[in-house]
């Protein structure tokens, strides 16, 4: 089988020329490692998909259609599981999701719980929504990785003001993917005190060698919970606005609480793309998957070159490098240094609350000639 990686069709003249965010927020002399946009073509499955729409003039109000029903054939083909289409409510993306869920399982004041690091727009929305962000510090373990802290969370979710836990798996910024035991216990936790436990499993198709990727409502335990997926990770596709919430068999009911309006947030770009990815868009997956995993050695020979001070521990999940920067001598936002004096743009770690400063998060989604020209800038930044 001839592999064909998609991160290395596009060259930094033909990426320069896109108008989304990550190539327009800075200057055209900063080499964008930032937000979480890959620097690939569509998969001609979406691409061809797509056209036809725009043919089609197909540009109207988007609905669930048969979307539910390819993400669970990709479910099963990939990860074992086949999630009831009929569990499946569409919204315009998992941000969006959780809120709308928040807004059913909760009250306004009622505490929400997350691991930290966090996936920074959390620490705004949910806040921004009437509930309390209270953050469960992940643990560092020997191998540079961060894990839950199982008896903190124990400790943390019997609080009688925490009403749900928010479970970020594959984690974002950190990359780690909780193992079965480690979600079950997550799931039982949450059933003894009561709280709702809500997955955002954006990431679930970028699992890398060694790890393994559990869904959490293939847990007897979790069928309270309800899960949050999407193909704009995978697939490149997050400007098109489509994800599904996926209700475990003992929540279908505040599903279906969703109002129907969270639909129109939804693209029907979007609908099509993912259908499209989630049908046919599984070798791309596969060569992409191989494409990320050769990226992120490269990342630590890189850093073992030009910058061994850096603290880099390749990611067990999700094209995002999270980089401790303490030894630098950078302060709390080494991503400002490495944008002022290396002209290269990373994710604040600060951004990712206050375990973040320090940090910063290096996204590695792109041809190897630019990552390594981006590690590169980041050295020059140091003089």
């Amino acid at each position: 089988m001839v592999i064909v990686n998609p991160l290395t069709q596009l060259d930094l003249d033909t990426l320069r020329r896109r108008r989304s965010m990550k190539w327009l927020r800075y200057p055209a002399d900063v080499l964008p490692m930032w937000v979480a946009e890959m620097d690939t073509p569509l998969a001609p499955p979406v691409a061809e998909a797509l056209e036809r729409a725009v043919r089609l003039g197909d540009t109207g109000y988007a609905q669930l259609d048969r979307l539910a029903e390819a993400f669970a054939g990709f479910a099963y083909n990939r990860f074992g599981w086949w999630p009831d289409p009929g569990h499946c409510a569409l919204v315009g993306d998992v941000a969006q999701g959780i809120l709308e869920v928040l807004d059913i399982v909760t009250e306004r004041g009622d505490v929400v719980l997350i691991g930290a690091p966090t996936y920074s727009p959390f620490l705004r929305i949910i806040p921004r929504a009437g509930r309390t962000l209270r953050e469960n510090p992940m643990v560092r373990g020997a191998d540079g990785r961060y894990r839950l802290d199982l008896d903190r969370l124990a400790s943390d979710l019997a609080a009688p003001d925490v009403k749900a836990y928010l479970l970020v798996n594959p984690h974002n910024p950190a990359g780690t993917v909780p193992t079965r035991d480690e979600l079950v216990a997550v799931a039982t936790l949450c059933e003894e005190h009561g709280v709702r436990l809500l997955s955002d499993e954006i990431h679930a198709p970028l699992v890398h060698p060694g790890a393994e990727f559990v869904p959490l409502l293939t847990l007897p335990e979790a069928q309270r919970a309800i899960v949050f997926v999407s193909a704009s990770k995978a697939w490149n596709l997050a400007g098109l606005k489509t994800a599904l919430a996926v209700a475990g068999s003992a929540a279908v009911g505040d599903l279906r609480s969703i109002p129907a309006d969270a639909e129109i947030a939804a693209g029907i770009f979007g609908i099509i793309a993912s259908e499209a990815a989630f049908r046919a868009g599984g070798p791309w997956l596969d060569d992409l998957l191989a494409g990320l995993d050769q990226n992120r050695v490269l990342l630590e020979s890189l850093f073992a070159k030009y910058l061994p001070g850096i603290g880099y521990s390749p990611p067990e999940a999700t094209f995002l490098a999270w980089l401790d920067c303490a030894d630098l001598g950078l302060g709390d936002d080494p991503a400002a240094v490495f944008l002022e004096r290396g002209r290269v743009a990373l994710s604040p770690g600060h951004e990712f609350g206050p375990m973040g400063r320090g940090y910063a998060r290096l996204n590695f989604a792109t041809g190897p000639e630019i990552l390594a020209e981006g590690v590169q800038r980041m050295a020059a930044a140091l003089g």
